[in-house]
This record gives structure tokens, sequence and C-alpha cells, in this order.
């Protein structure tokens, strides 16, 4: 049953990480009080919430606890212990419920669903064996683990036999899915927010490039022509309305000549919409809470170009945190995010920059900081 969850109720968060963080931020802006549950004390979220809960995500007498204080429960992450959601269900308002978290933690269930919505996805198939992976390998493709990866973790491109090895040890110990390898020279993804109302909004597509399979930057506008950009958004949508999706859902996209494919999906706010922030008259992060707590959802127009850098621990410097590095030429022209995060991980996303203005300026400013490594097509 839908509810309005109105301002100075109580919005609980499980994860306290910088998405979390940035969702307690658009909460309390908006004059919410904010609960996280995160087992870190001092977690980026917990660093801006009203009360902080430290606690294992399996801890069932924390999940009790957040669910007492909470009027509305929403998550950070996909990988949410179950006994925990089960018991936030029955107990707990949770508008997300565990349906689509079900489809899109794994990602063999994640692409049937799409596939049998009538929207493109590379061929796949699920392997469970060593037998099964031989049976089904046609160079190139992907093998990935049905649950858990992310950021090129928890899979492998076969290209030839040797690539076969570190795959058959990835099957001896996970569930796999197998897909074709796309040949695709642009990855975009469109973040759609879905009420408990049943509105639905849709924010301009993102156009992505990756550095060691970590997102290194997002573009928006994408430099796509009109007709794709109107097939993914139409996309998007679908795939909300077909999945019952509640919150913000990010549908990551490849693009191959003059078609989509859909390549994965998260029931989140999500990496590649953070220049919502300072780009768009509503944020993903103020969406998301306002399509959870069933208030009417924002604008999402760009009012403005803007390329949004993320800021890796690789380029910060560890004994002075505030040091940004390469980073700082760009300070002029952007809005600086930084997520509380208490020491600087090779490879970790410690914050972001979104800089504004028209496109071609603003990656010049970028490629002249000397941070810009663009991937060419795949």
């Amino acid at each position: 049953m839908s509810k309005v969850i109105m301002p100075y109720q109580t919005i609980g968060i499980i994860g306290g990480g910088q998405l979390g963080r940035m969702m307690s931020l658009a909460a309390k802006s908006m004059g919410y009080y904010v609960a996280v549950l995160d087992p870190t004390p001092n977690c980026p979220a917990a660093q801006v919430a009203d009360i902080e809960i430290t606690a294992a995500y399996n801890d069932m007498e924390a999940i009790k606890e957040l669910a007492k204080i909470s009027d509305v429960i929403t998550y950070e992450f996909e990988n949410i212990d179950y006994d925990a959601l089960t018991y936030l269900e029955e107990n707990a308002y949770l508008p997300q419920g565990s349906d689509v978290l079900k489809t899109t933690k794994h990602r063999y269930r994640e692409k049937s669903a799409i596939s049998n919505m009538g929207i493109p996805v590379a061929d796949f198939y699920l392997v469970d064996s060593v037998e099964a992976l031989e049976e089904h390998v046609i160079y190139p493709c992907v093998l990935k683990t049905t649950t858990g990866g992310y950021d090129g973790k928890g899979q492998i491109v076969i290209r030839s036999e040797e690539d076969l090895v570190p795959a058959r040890e990835l099957v001896r110990n996970n569930e796999c899915i197998i897909e074709k390898f796309i040949p695709f020279c642009k990855e975009i993804s469109v973040i759609v927010a879905r009420s408990t109302t049943g509105e639905v909004s849709v924010f301009p597509v993102a156009e992505n490039h990756h550095v060691n399979n970590i997102c290194h930057q997002c573009v928006v506008p994408a430099r796509i022509s009109k007709e794709l950009e109107e097939k993914a958004l139409k996309y998007a949508h679908t795939i909300s309305e077909e999945l019952n999706a509640i919150g913000v859902l990010a549908i990551e996209m490849f693009v191959v000549g003059d078609e989509i494919y859909i390549n994965e999906l998260a029931p989140r706010p999500h990496n590649s919409g953070h220049y919502t922030i300072d780009a768009c008259h509503t944020s993903q992060f103020e969406q998301h809470v306002r399509a959870v707590c069933g208030l009417p959802l924002g604008e999402p127009t760009l009012h403005t170009p803007v390329v949004m850098v993320n800021i890796l621990g690789d380029h910060m410097d560890r004994e002075n945190m505030a040091n940004l590095g390469p980073y700082m030429p760009l300070l002029p022209f952007s809005k600086l995010h930084l997520y509380g995060k208490a020491e600087a991980v090779l490879k970790r996303k410690m914050g972001h920059i979104n800089v504004l203005g028209e496109t071609d300026k603003v990656l010049g400013i970028v490629r002249k900081a000397g941070i810009w490594e663009e991937e060419s097509c795949l």
C-alpha cells in the first residue's frame, strides 16, 4: 500500500557509503530525519545523518531497530541479506520491495527479464560447470559471476584458449553467465525514477568512459543521435514499468551502430547519475527520496552540459587528503563532492567533480589536467 512520507518523518537507509551519503544530504535538505545502518563507524552517510546504527547488514537486532525508528526504508546497494529483507517487507515500510532486487542482483534472471520484454541484450547462457563453459564459448565472449561483481570484478573477457584457464577456475567456484561479446563504441546509461504513485521521470542520457573497468567520467548530454537518445529513454521507461520498480533505477547500455543493447541494471542511485546534482533541476538523489516517499517527482531537465569526473584514491595524497593533485586545475570550473572516506585507497572512489559548461571546452580542460584517458572502441 502506497504511503506519503512527509518531511520531519524518518528515512532509514541500509548502507552508509557515498550513495547513502548523497541520499542523506538530499533528504536532509527536504526536511527529513535520516537513520543509517552500516558496519563501519562514522561511515560517509553517518557523518551527515541524524542516527547511526553500527552493525552488520545481517544483524537482525539492528534491522529491527532500524525498522522501529524509520517511517520508510530504502537502500544504497543490492546485496541485502535475505532474512533482513524479508523481515523489513513484513514489519516495516519498504516500498521498493524484494522483487526488483531478486531480479537485478542475479545477472541471469536480470538478462532473462529484459529479453522477455523484447528489449535487446547480448546472447547469454547460464554456466555452472567447466563442461557448460566449454560448450558455450565462442570467441570473443565475457564470463561473469551471476552475483556480486562490480567495477570489472568477477568477470573475464575470453578472447582465446589462453583465457580459458582463469575462466575455468572462476566457474569451478561460482555460478556464472556467459555473454556474447558486444563490439560497442559507446557505453551510455539512463537514470529513471518511478514513484509509489506510478509516476515515471527519466533523466538525460549519459555517455560513460571507463579506465581499467572503473568509470572515469560521464559526458552529458551523450554524443549520440536523436534517434538513439529516444530509443534509450523509451527502453528505460519500459524496463521501469515492466519491473514495477520504485525509486531510482540505473540502466547501463551499449551502443552498436543504430541499435542499443542493455548491459546491466542497478535499482538505486548510480555513479553515472552524479552529474544530476549540479546540472539538473532535480538530482537523482532528491528524485529517489521523492519516489520512495510518494511525493510528486521533480523536473529532470538538464540546465547545462556537464562532464562528471570520478576522483580516485590513486590521485590523492594519502598523507594530506585535501590535496587533490591533478584535479586542482578543474576546480575553478567545477563543483566538488568528496565522500568523507577515512583513507585514500588505490582504485577507490573518493569523490567526484562536476565540470560545467560546453562539452568540447570542458573536455579540453579535463585533458589539459592530465587525467583524461579515453578508451578506444572495443
